[in-house]
């Protein structure tokens, strides 16, 4: 299979950038719905409609959700690009429906969506709520996985821009998890299959994104849906779409989350899962918290009247303004900041910092100001 191919091939032009909410991706599962795949399960705490979507006639069933948190829509765009392939009539579409049968969620969390907020319309993670079940669409979530009964889930969800691969200067644009069952983090024969997977996917991304590929933490959480699922016996991969360079709008990551699901069920639809990969698997760095979205390197600032030299930092954050999500900076923090990376760095070389208020960037403040009074950034960017 040709990825880059088979990605612009299938593509779901209709959606793109990070706010996706019902009203976008309902015109999608109209058309999808040909032979009453589509269905209503349920509703959400605002009452509405959490659809699924089931396609194939395999016997291995795959279980997959997500928008599990409102504001991660990357993974969103990527399975419709995969439905978009099984619906196409190339031999692998065939092959795959005819050895799984897909179960998925698109959007698990609709009120978070058009809210663009984590928690859903209670205020409640969704993604915390797997024992207490105290929101609709965790009980949902969880009947149809008693019902269903999968073989495999896919937990497909968005990771901020502050990872990265380790301990390097890369930023982790995909991550994956094979969550652990118990305290101890042991290794049975489902979380084994869970890696083994993951091994698999990571063979081939790595040809795409080398040193971009993350291994989230593994930290026992029973609250957390894909602990849960992984202790109830059904091998669980959590897919984390994290940052590429300037791909805010994360086209580029779903580009990858789309490889790596085509990737996964290419590898357990030619019964290609090579047995015992740990060693491969915790090769796979974990996520650091190292980066910034802006870095400002030796800037010259008036601290009670003392001039000094350091540096500072900005972070964009996502705000919901008339339907459109914008990307505002604002200064977080001022100090050395060693071992920290940003996505833009910019070396002052002593210049400067003067903003419309003081001599002296504040937390919170947006990142508007001026360096030796001429040089002038406006939302954390060089004003040309």
């Amino acid at each position: 299979m040709n990825l880059e191919e088979l990605f612009s091939q299938y593509k779901e032009q209709s959606i793109k950038g990070r706010y996706i909410t019902l009203d976008h991706i309902q015109p999608l599962l109209d058309r999808l719905n040909t032979n009453n795949q589509v269905k209503i399960i349920g509703k959400s705490v605002l009452d509405k409609p959490i659809y699924s979507y089931q396609i194939g006639t395999g016997t291995t069933r795959i279980y997959m959700w997500s928008q599990m948190h409102g504001d991660e829509s990357t993974t969103t765009k990527a399975l419709f690009d995969f439905i978009n392939f099984l619906n196409g009539d190339s031999e692998d579409a065939q092959k795959m429906l005819k050895t799984f049968t897909f179960y998925a969620i698109p959007m698990l969390n609709p009120d978070g969506a058009k809210l663009y907020t984590r928690e859903n319309a209670n205020v409640i993670d969704l993604n915390r709520d797997a024992q207490n079940l105290t929101q609709p669409e965790s009980k949902l979530l969880r009947q149809i996985f008693e019902e269903f009964q999968p073989h495999y889930c896919f937990n497909l969800h968005d990771q901020r821009t502050i990872y990265a691969v380790g301990d390097t200067k890369m930023p982790a644009t995909v991550s994956f998890l094979a969550p652990a069952y118990n305290e101890e983090r042991d290794i049975n024969d489902s979380r084994l299959k869970a890696i083994n997977l993951i091994a698999g996917i990571n063979d081939v991304l790595k040809k795409y994104i080398p040193g971009q590929i993350g291994r989230f933490s593994d930290a026992f959480n029973f609250n957390c849906t894909g602990d849960t699922f992984q202790f109830l016996g059904a091998p669980t991969i959590l897919f984390e779409a994290g940052h590429f360079p300037d791909d805010y709008q994360r086209e580029t990551t779903r580009k990858l989350l789309f490889f790596s699901l085509l990737s996964a069920f290419r590898i357990l639809s030619e019964n290609d899962l090579v047995d015992n990969r740990i060693n491969d698997y915790l090769n796979i760095s974990q996520n650091k918290v190292l980066f910034y979205d802006f870095m400002y390197k030796n800037i010259k600032i008036n601290y009670d009247g003392i001039e000094i030299i350091t540096n500072f930092v900005a972070q964009y954050k996502e705000e919901l303004i008339e339907n459109e999500i914008h990307f505002n900076a604002y200064i977080i923090e001022v100090g050395e900041l060693e071992n920290y990376y940003g996505h833009y760095e910019y070396d002052a070389k002593g210049a400067t910092y003067s903003d419309d208020f003081s001599n002296f960037p504040k937390m919170n403040q947006k990142a508007d100001f001026y360096l030796n009074k001429n040089t002038k950034f406006v939302n954390g960017l060089i004003k040309s």
